[in-house]
């Protein structure tokens, strides 16, 4: 008699093991495909020049997706991220001009994203106002804001202390690709190794037993949301030292490119499931299908068309794999 017929529960635990593997690293592997694919037939993007370039290109998507994945885990998002980055660079530029300090520029953008995001949390967490609906309009607001302080012009930036943040290189990378990378050390272990990580995965799972487990799930969504603005906020700051102003009309559209990205690399749009890991895959693909575009010289309008698609095909992706998980 084999093993399987003595202990049944043991024949299925194979097939098991094969699916739970496949879905930790199916994305790591496609994208490692992906790049092996490229590199061997689009010209010139395995050079250091243009993978440098495409790190840069996703540095301030990977920066805001490591927050976003902690509005998503706990089972919200948000939609005025772009109008953050427009407003912080913007309002960074004004108060630089003016003061001629770089840190208390820096400050005010900072602690402008600071407030916006506090503003979201509260309007979702203690006012209770669906979360579409709040960051949409944070969303109309902020981009608003952002063209009535610049008066819709672009305010340029002349200090070189201040463009050096966006345009130095350490290591022999450039330094938003640092911070970038800080990000994502610190983030994922906020979320795997804290409290606040294991509560906002709690909250994203069950609200209502987490808030019976004594999580105080109002006030760490405002935290959330909070964190969320002040690092969209630098973000936005890095941006507009690296085109050398602030732009009222950066970064539209900003959003569902970050969103995308934590979709596809695990984050659940059901909440309580994150991987910064997965969201670094994520960041990824979305960098590299809009960097090769560039390179095959694909028109705009065909790059709006993909950026569709894949949003697309991340949500269909994280419906499959939640209904999988239920059966």
């Amino acid at each position: 008699m084999s093993a399987s017929q003595l202990n049944p529960s043991a024949a299925p635990a194979a097939p098991l093991v094969s699916r739970q593997w496949l879905s930790e690293y199916s994305m790591p592997l496609a994208y490692l495909v992906l790049f092996a694919i490229l590199s061997a037939t689009v010209e010139n993007f395995f050079s250091v020049t243009n993978v440098v370039g495409l790190m840069l290109s996703v540095a301030q998507i990977g920066m805001v997706a490591c927050t976003m994945m902690l509005c998503l885990a706990s089972r919200d998002f948000d939609l005025s991220v772009g109008s953050t980055i427009a407003f912080a660079g913007v309002l960074g530029a004004i108060v630089l001009e003016q003061s001629g300090s770089v840190l208390v520029a820096v400050g005010a953008g900072l602690g402008a994203g600071a407030l916006i995001g506090a503003l979201n949390g509260v309007l979702i967490a203690y006012l209770r106002v669906n979360a579409l609906i709040a960051t949409l309009a944070t969303m109309l607001m902020v981009r608003g804001l952002a063209f009535i302080v610049s008066k819709g012009q672009a305010v340029g930036i002349n200090d070189d202390s201040f463009i050096d943040f966006g345009d130095s290189r350490l290591f022999g990378l450039p330094l938003p690709v640092l911070v970038a990378g800080c990000c994502f050390i610190v983030f994922g272990i906020l979320l795997n190794q804290t409290v606040f990580g294991r509560n906002t995965l709690a909250i994203g799972g069950n609200p209502e037993a987490a808030r019976l487990a004594g999580v105080r799930v109002e006030r760490l969504r405002v935290w959330i949301f909070l964190l969320q603005g002040v690092v969209t906020a630098m973000a936005g700051l890095i941006l507009a030292s690296r085109i050398t102003s602030g732009q009222p009309n950066a970064a539209q559209g900003f959003e569902l490119d970050v969103i995308s990205a934590c979709v596809l690399g695990g984050v659940s749009l059901q909440g309580g499931k994150a991987r910064i890991f997965g969201v670094l895959i994520g960041v990824l693909i979305m960098g590299t299908v809009e960097n090769v575009m560039n390179l095959l010289d694909v028109d705009a309008f065909y790059q709006y068309l993909m950026r569709g698609v894949i949003l697309l095909l991340a949500v269909l992706l994280d419906q499959l794999k939640t209904r999988g998980e239920r059966r």
